[in-house]
Order: C-alpha cells, then structure tokens, then sequence
C-alpha cells in the first residue's frame, strides 16, 4: 500500500510539474513531438529531393531524364529499404529540438504582439518568417551534416563525428554552409505557409471550426499552404543544398547560382521539387495538426 501511495504521489507530482510548466515550454515540448512524427515518416522524400539536387548533369544529350521514381529504386537497390531512411540520425537531431524551437517562438512572439486578436496577412507573414529565421540559424550546422548524410558523398559514422570531422578538416566556418539560402528558403517558406494556413482557417463556416473533423481540416489547410510556400521557395532549397554539399566549389552563394544556371538552365533550380513539395508540404500539415491538438489538450490557444 506504500508503494502503491508513493507511486500516485510521483505521477501527481509529475502532472503538477508538467501543469506549472511555462507555456514557451510547452509549446516546445508539442513542437518536438510533433516533428519527431513527421520526420520520421517522411524522411525517404528528403533522401530523395537531396539526391536528386546534387545529380551532376553529365547525362549524353537524349538520355532519359532522371526522376525521383529512378532516384527512389536506385536508393532501394543499392542501399535497401532502410538506405531510404539514411540520414534520418541528423534529421531528428535537427528537428525534434528545431521544430520546437520554432513552435516556442512563434508562439512567444504571437502572444507578444496579439495578445488579443489574431494577426492579419501581413503580420503572419511576419510572425512565421521570424521564428523560422530563430531556429534557422540555431540548427544550421545539424543541416549542413544532414545534407551530406544524405547525399551520399560522405560516409560519416555519426552525426557528432560528422560534425567533429568537419571543424577539424574544413573548420566551424563550413558548419554555417549555406545560412544565407537557408535563411531565404525557409523564413519565406514559414511565413507564405503561416499567412495561407491562418486565413484559409479564418475563412472556414463556424460550423467546421467546432466539428469533430478539425483536425482533418486543418491538414487539408495545411497541404494547401505547403505547396504555395515550397513553390516559391524551391529555387532557394536547391542552391541551399549544392552549397552545403560541396562548399569547397563554391566562394558565395552567387557562385552556386552561376553554376547551377550554367549547368541545367532554369529548370536545376526546380529540380527535386516533387519530393521536396511532398515532404515539406505533408511533414508542415503533419506537424501544425499534431501542435494545435497538443496545444488544445493543455488548455493553450495555439
């Protein structure tokens, strides 16, 4: 009975401490559940996209173009199924705490400056770029080996190798590798995915608002915004990638725009953009879902 006693007045206390914690903080913690879930799912698109942003174009003129269907059966041959998931060690070391830190920031900033009222179009664009742009540029070097990982240019053991051979080969300069096409692909894609994704919410019937399917709802409006945010942003994604893969071929971002222009024409800034539309647009609606239902069942307005 003393044991049983003990037992109930630790998960009491537990759930008084997880009560009392800080609302940045729990917004953090449904934040890194939430990308904990979507990365893990989706992380063979990511694979993907990066593969087939660093193919080199030396393909014999009426060669058949290489898709993300060829890219996904040559991983699959050569690497197995689980060669798919290559790159998944750095992606959770990126994003369980990054899409917490963005979550914590965007609502810290949200409850800053509207308090009261929801922000317009203009001020979601705002509020989504600059949390994005916080936990860009804390994440950054977990990017740049996840990048490499999965390109399959380097066999690193670990992530905390990767990162240990990196300042020791090429120097903690090349851990921040493409923060310039970071920064430009991912705070518009966050604020262009914000301002769609609130006002589409905004403009649905009260009725849907308070269904039983909002969390239905609300991933359909998150897929509606995840292909209007990563269309605009591909060409960013991509220049971001041949940065961080092969930084010794390239002095400033402008050089790998060069090179890329050069080399494929207007089309290599738009190649990958299927997986990558994909992953992003599903892993966003996936994460946003999962945040408002955790943020709803801890009494907090997301």
């Amino acid at each position: 009975m003393g044991e049983l006693r003990e037992k109930r007045d630790s998960k009491g206390k537990s759930a008084s401490v997880a009560g009392k914690a800080h609302p940045a903080l729990k917004a953090f913690m449904c934040g890194s559940l939430s990308g904990t879930c979507s990365t893990l799912l989706f992380q063979p698109l990511d694979l993907v996209k990066t593969r087939l942003q660093t193919l080199q174009n030396n393909m014999l003129p009426g060669s058949p173009k290489v898709g993300m269907v060829t890219v996904f059966l040559n991983v699959v041959r050569t690497e197995k199924l689980l060669g798919l998931w290559k790159g998944v060690s750095p992606s959770f070391v990126r994003c369980i705490p990054g899409v917490g830190i963005y979550f914590s920031t965007f609502y810290s900033l949200k409850q800053h400056f509207f308090p009261e009222r929801a922000p317009n179009a203009g001020e979601a664009v705002l509020l989504g770029a600059s949390a994005r742009a916080v936990a860009g540029v804390c994440m950054l070097p977990v990017t740049v080996i996840k990048a490499r990982f999965e390109s399959g240019q380097y066999n690193y053991a670990s992530v905390f190798g990767a990162l240990r051979s990196v300042c020791e080969v090429e120097g903690p300069r090349a851990l921040f590798s493409g923060l310039t096409a970071t920064l430009l692909r991912d705070a518009p894609f966050s604020g262009i995915y914000v301002m769609f994704y609130s006002q589409a919410k905004k403009s649905l019937p009260q009725e849907v608002s308070s269904s039983p399917y909002v969390p239905l709802v609300n991933f359909g409006c998150g897929v509606l915004a995840g292909i209007m945010a990563s269309l605009v942003t591909q060409p960013a994604d991509v220049v971001k990638t041949h940065l961080q893969v092969s930084p010794h071929l390239y002095k400033k971002t402008r050089d790998a725009v060069h090179f890329i222009y050069t080399e494929q024409g207007l089309g290599g800034f738009f190649r990958g953009a299927v997986p990558r539309s994909l992953r992003r647009t599903l892993m966003a609606a996936m994460a946003w879902t999962v945040y408002e239902q955790l943020m709803a069942r801890m009494g907090l307005k997301s």
